[in-house]
């Protein structure tokens, strides 16, 4: 009699188990709708679509991922780690069997906007598509129109991922993006003007700029999406770079930059408070410069609309003249390897070499950023197609962890900086986790 109960209890509770196991297979294979469900096959789109397009991947970003210096460009490989291993972009040309040549306007759509590729394989969000969502359908489908006539196709195998089984099922991403993808294109706020609206449409979407500097949640998450969230672009630590705020904080953000300065920075990559470095280096010379000024104007209006934080910036920064021995730790450093360049009173020569006095990366509490640059030298910043003449260098073969510790702790504690003390084991941990700069960036010419 027990067995038997047993039995029936076992078949009554296995009913909602499969249908469960069911719905999760349906959920996690399923391809999200899309506006192109019934778009016609692939034919010749007017050559304005397509220049439109190229326009909508300067603003996106595309090349940063997908190419690699001396192969086709958007032909993948660019190896990204992650926390369960590294993977790599993936060939987005034309091509047939390589690339995305066979993917219909409804299955751009989806692998851009959603994560999914064509018989409903989830991408890994490595790939912002949780920001490129709020793309619009038209620069969506003028995207497509580019990559399909205006990029040459490549026939460059794709690199499998280096991630083990079980952690390399891409089910649970799924999972993932309903808990924190969003699933809309971007909608204007009536309260806002179209100026604003537009720079919130390029911040927030194409330029997925939260993607580095909005921290990020236990899942590898960014924290918020948009301004509706205190931690958007609030700045975040990302692969060795300190990625600064982009609010309205006067220590380690642009509360110290007008509109127009935000604009000289991203159309020349300089201005009297900065130079581009790091992983912004490579958006600078392959999307920010191209864009068109009214676009920078709109983007630097949203920016400057965006709250800091007093409590965690604190005070703002003032300059204060050095006071203290030029014996202290790494002052004589600072003087016969800094100071040629960026002054013995940390002014710099604006806006060619930056000031070091009241710079975000001796202000931050996060010193990646002054670490990586020092060991490893800034890569070449060209603008309009002229290479730039003054390129921080290398310090990493002739300074050891603790001079560098030193130098660092020196700036970043002298002119009224604040940024804290910098380990010699800091140093040593990212001088093995890093390279050299390359003099040789990636300069993508379309067409």
């Amino acid at each position: 009699m027990n067995n038997r109960r047993f039995a029936r209890t076992a078949g009554w509770l296995a009913l909602p188990c499969l249908f469960a196991a069911g719905l999760l297979a349906w959920y996690v294979t399923r391809e999200p709708a899309t506006p192109f469900e019934q778009a016609q096959a692939a034919t010749p789109f007017e050559p304005a679509v397509v220049s439109r397009g190229e326009y909508v991947a300067r603003l996106s970003d595309c090349v940063a991922c997908h190419s690699l210096p001396g192969k086709a460009p958007f032909a993948g490989g660019l190896e990204m780690a992650t926390p369960l291993g590294a993977i790599h972009a993936t060939n987005i040309t034309p091509d047939k069997q390589h690339g995305i040549g066979a993917y219909t306007l409804a299955d751009f759509d989806r692998a851009v906007r959603h994560g999914v590729a064509p018989g409903g394989r989830r991408l890994y969000p490595a790939m912002p598509y949780p920001s490129y969502v709020k793309l619009s359908d038209d620069d969506i489908k003028a995207l497509y129109a580019f990559f399909m006539q205006g990029v040459q196709p490549a026939n460059q195998p794709n690199i499998p991922s280096d991630i083990p089984w079980p952690l390399n099922l891409r089910w649970p991403i799924a999972l993932w993006n309903g808990v924190f993808a969003p699933t809309a294109s971007y909608a204007a706020k009536p309260n806002q003007d179209a100026l604003w609206n537009r720079g919130a449409y390029i911040v927030q979407g194409p330029g997925h700029c939260g993607s580095c500097h909005t921290p990020r949640g236990l899942a590898f998450n960014e924290k918020a999406l948009d301004e509706s969230g205190a931690p958007f672009l609030a700045g975040a630590l990302l692969d060795g770079w300190y990625a600064p705020s982009l609010r309205q904080d006067p220590n380690t953000g642009l509360g110290r930059w007008d509109e127009a300065q935000i604009v000289q920075f991203l159309k020349t990559g300089r201005n009297a408070h900065a130079v581009v470095y790091g992983s912004m280096t490579e958006a600078f010379n392959n999307s920010t410069q191209f864009m068109q000024d009214d676009d920078l104007a709109a983007i630097a209006r949203y920016l400057k609309s965006l709250p800091g934080d007093p409590q965690r910036d604190g005070t703002p920064w003032q300059y204060q003249a050095v006071t203290a021995s030029q014996d202290a730790p790494g002052a004589h450093t600072y003087a016969t390897r800094c100071a040629s360049c960026h002054g013995l009173d940390g002014k710099g020569q604006p806006e060619w070499m930056p000031p070091l006095a009241g710079a975000t990366s001796a202000l931050a509490k996060e010193s990646a950023s002054a670490i990586n640059i020092t060991l490893n030298g800034s890569q070449r910043v060209v603008a309009a197609g002229v290479p730039d003449a003054y390129r921080m260098p290398a310090f990493r073969e002739q300074l050891s962890d603790q001079e560098i510790a030193e130098v660092l702790s020196y700036v970043r504690g002298t002119w009224g900086n604040n940024g804290g003390a910098v380990d010699a084991k800091a140093v040593g941990k990212l001088r093995g986790h890093t390279d050299p700069a390359s003099s040789s960036p990636i300069i993508l010419h379309m067409r």
